[in-house]
């Protein structure tokens, strides 16, 4: 989500901006790892080519940052989520943002009565859906840019008001605002943003159409639909600034008791999954967020006999890390050798810890954990020009290879408690940034501090968020349906 073209992820709340500042000036402190005895050659100054007008690796870098400091600063909040076992699946057409120059991932979404449909970003780490809208008690939309898309709640006959007495607005609506002049006063928030870009308005319930899938495969079957009701959705009345110029709100798939994927995954088998296509990949490349059957178990029965297995590890939805989904490391594996990172910068109790993000772009990895990766990486990569391109540490002139043809890059893997290994592909981890030229595309974090793994070292991978029995599945796929 993000200023100049791409909708920001970091959410950051006017009270807790300055806690969010110092976390992510401690970002931007990088160690410079120890360069290679070989002699350097000259760094050229490159420009980012940018993947669509007013977007570059670097917004996205700075967006990251942001979205890292919010998520430091948010990892307190309580929640929980029922589970009640549905015995239905429904899926919901997800893509790249590439196109518009982002680097999110859209899901198309109906809500109200007659339905609305809508592009929202799908976040993970969000406990709130909120569409851009008109009316609702807040205002009437107000923003740069005519002629987009808004809700308008006076023509649904299913939207439903929210109090701001209610108990749901008092204990689960995040940014809420306090004063409540009558218990009859709409539930407000007023989420501020680190570009200075704000979103404002009122939360109600209202229904949402779904497409019912057919088997375990999640093919949707247009002619079934149906509708969930009571969803809970925020109703921006009032914006301003870039942020939200690429979609028409947010999709909450956080750990939260009002968010979508918490109350849609109750009523279809207490899970949800995605598959995120290739981050570059064109508009029309197109996977499906499935609630229900339709998961990395289900996929790799339903294919030709010897599949691998899906890997799984636990789902850590522990109330210190929420909205966001933890998973317990091991450790990092470059070419078959652990790195030298110590436990606690894994270890939650020890004020560190992992999620996964899909709002976040380029993987954030705490200081002693970037260290070990830039240097076990940057060794292999020794004899090839290196070229200086923010936000990155380490580019390199990738056409001027070591002599032999291109550089061979190193394999590496993450690896979860119950050693379920990621071994994403090459290009999720030394990154095209500009033709010619490729990067470490990871990024340092503030330690102590979490470390994100963000969406495009997802990328190419069915992941399965179960959140009735806790656990994470995932498994290699192109994702393309």
């Amino acid at each position: 989500m993000a200023a100049r073209g791409q909708l920001l992820v970091a959410l950051v709340l006017l009270a807790l901006a300055a806690s969010s500042s110092a976390g992510s000036s401690g970002g931007r402190n990088r160690h410079r790892a120890a360069k290679a005895k070989a002699k350097p050659a000259a760094r050229a100054r490159l420009g980012l080519v940018r993947a669509a007008p007013d977007a570059s690796l670097a917004d996205r870098a700075i967006d990251d940052r942001h979205r890292h400091a919010y998520i430091s600063a948010k990892l307190r909040r309580p929640a929980a989520a029922a589970a009640d076992v549905g015995s239905s699946a429904f899926a919901m057409p997800l893509t790249s943002g590439a196109y518009t120059g982002t680097g999110q991932y859209f899901v198309r979404f109906r809500v109200g009565t007659p339905a609305q449909p809508f592009v929202l970003v799908a976040d993970t780490g969000s406990d709130l859906t909120w569409v851009k809208c008109r009316g609702a008690g807040a205002g009437n939309a107000a923003g740069e840019g005519g002629g987009e898309r808004v809700f308008r709640p006076a023509d649904s006959k299913t939207w439903a008001p929210m109090s701001c007495s209610s108990d749901t607005c008092t204990s689960y609506v995040p940014f809420s605002l306090a004063n409540c002049s009558s218990a009859a006063s709409p539930c407000a928030y007023d989420y501020r943003y680190k570009d200075g870009s704000a979103a404002r308005g009122a939360v109600g319930t209202d229904s949402a159409t779904i497409a019912l899938s057919g088997g375990h495969g999640g093919a949707v079957d247009g002619s079934r639909r149906a509708k969930l009701q009571d969803v809970v959705l925020g109703c921006t009345a009032s914006y301003d600034g870039q942020s939200f110029q690429s979609s028409d709100g947010v999709l909450s798939l956080g750990n939260s008791n009002i968010s979508f994927a918490s109350r849609a995954a109750a009523r279809f088998g207490g899970r949800f999954s995605y598959c995120l296509v290739d981050h570059l990949a064109p508009r029309n490349a197109t996977s499906y967020l499935t609630f229900g059957p339709g998961g990395p178990e289900d996929a790799a029965s339903s294919s030709a006999a010897g599949a691998a297995p899906a890997a799984q590890t636990r789902l850590l939805l522990d109330r210190r890390m929420s909205p966001f989904y933890a998973v317990a490391v091991d450790g990092i594996h470059v070419d078959g050798v652990q790195l030298d990172i110590p436990s606690d910068v894994w270890d939650v109790d020890k004020n560190g810890g992992a999620i996964l993000d899909s709002g976040t772009s380029l993987t954030i990895l705490a200081t002693p954990a970037y260290k070990a990766v830039v240097a076990a990486l940057s060794e292999r990569f020794a004899g090839v020009p290196q070229v200086s391109m923010d936000p990155f540490e380490y580019c390199y002139n990738w056409t001027a290879g070591g002599g032999g043809g291109e550089p061979e890059i190193p394999k590496l893997e993450v690896e979860f408690a119950g050693s379920a290994r990621l071994q994403p592909p090459a290009k999720s981890y030394v990154i095209d940034a500009a033709p010619g030229v490729k990067c470490i595309g990871v990024q340092e974090g503030a330690w102590p501090g979490v470390s994100v793994i963000g969406n495009i070292l997802q990328q190419e991978h069915l992941w399965e968020f179960d959140l009735r029995d806790r656990w994470l599945r995932f498994k290699h796929t192109r994702c393309i349906q």
